[in-house]
């Protein structure tokens, strides 16, 4: 019980900020092709509450943590009606990008605070853990959500990319994209595109601050 005390101290904020942040993102960028309706719905601000699930945020992540030690959790759903975009099939991959973009800015902020926080010596462990958890965690939603399968920001960007007829044969799959999640997560395929894509990101966020590491030490 200590140790679920201790993880929901560190990850609440970053879980809070990457969930926000993501939504928001994708919400503004849809206004932006012409898509009123996530703006309409309040969707749009940087307030955890509009975006918060009390089921699929706080409930399931805690319950599943409990008992297989994976997490998974989800936002409010975000009403996108990708009908008023001005390109549908082109405007729709630009939107779902949004989400992991403002993930993988959310992580470089946060791999920035650790930096200045062993420049600056704090030596108060928290602040550490938070700075670890906010990395890790907006590279995990990142690349969850940018899974190549219907529903998910990367199925949205595959339908985007692929020639209408197999883009339409492709969105036919959309009402078994839970099921198929269930199944990648059961059969640990998740895992292995979890950690090669987080590899991957985590890399371009050093290469990134390497200059900043380079001029601080």
């Amino acid at each position: 019980m200590d140790e679920l005390i201790r993880n929901l101290a560190v990850y609440a904020l970053p879980v809070l900020f990457a969930l926000t942040m993501h939504d928001a993102a994708q919400a503004f960028v849809a206004k932006r092709f012409g898509d009123n309706t996530a703006h309409a719905a309040g969707r749009t601000t940087f307030n955890p509450l509009a975006h918060i699930d009390p089921i699929g945020t706080i409930v399931i992540p805690v319950v599943m943590y409990l008992t297989v030690h994976f997490v998974f959790g989800y936002a409010k759903p975000l009403p996108i009606n990708y009908g008023q975009m001005r390109n549908p099939k082109r405007d729709m991959a630009w939107v779902a990008l949004a989400g992991p973009g403002a993930n993988f800015l959310m992580a470089l902020i946060w791999l920035l605070l650790g930096i200045f926080l062993d420049y600056f010596s704090v030596q108060e462990s928290f602040p550490h853990l938070v700075a670890d958890a906010g990395l890790k965690t907006n590279l995990w939603l990142m690349a969850f959500n940018l899974l190549p399968i219907p529903s998910m920001d990367g199925g949205r960007v595959l339908f985007s990319l692929l020639p209408h007829k197999a883009a339409f044969q492709f969105a036919r799959l959309e009402p078994y994209g839970f099921i198929i999640l269930l199944a990648l997560i059961f059969l640990h395929v998740i895992e292995h595109w979890l950690f090669w894509v987080g590899v991957i990101a985590n890399l371009l966020l050093h290469l990134i601050v390497y200059p900043l590491n380079f001029l601080l030490t």
